[in-house]
């Protein structure tokens, strides 16, 4: 057997600390991305109840964010598992 088929990862069942760290990891992304995106609101508006909350920060910016934090997110639930926090 190779020695990679032997290396496995760990992985974590969810639970409420897996939430948590990507609920939070989502909105550090929303956050830089706020002030990191060079131009807001290109694209559709979310439709939101409050527009001055949300005021040029569109559909795409909250896609694009929203997948930063999951992929960062992501990152840290795998991090913090092999790490022993999780």
């Amino acid at each position: 057997m190779p020695l990679f088929l032997a290396i496995g990862g760990v992985t974590v069942a969810w639970s409420a600390n897996v939430a948590l760290v990507m609920i939070l990891s989502n909105l550090l992304a929303i956050a830089i991305g706020r002030f990191a995106i060079k131009n807001p609101g290109q694209g559709p508006a979310l439709p939101t109840s409050k527009p001055g909350l949300w005021k040029s920060f569109g559909f795409p910016e909250l896609l694009a964010t929203a997948s930063f934090g999951h992929i960062l997110g992501a990152g840290l639930i795998l991090g913090l598992a092999n790490a022993g926090v999780l």
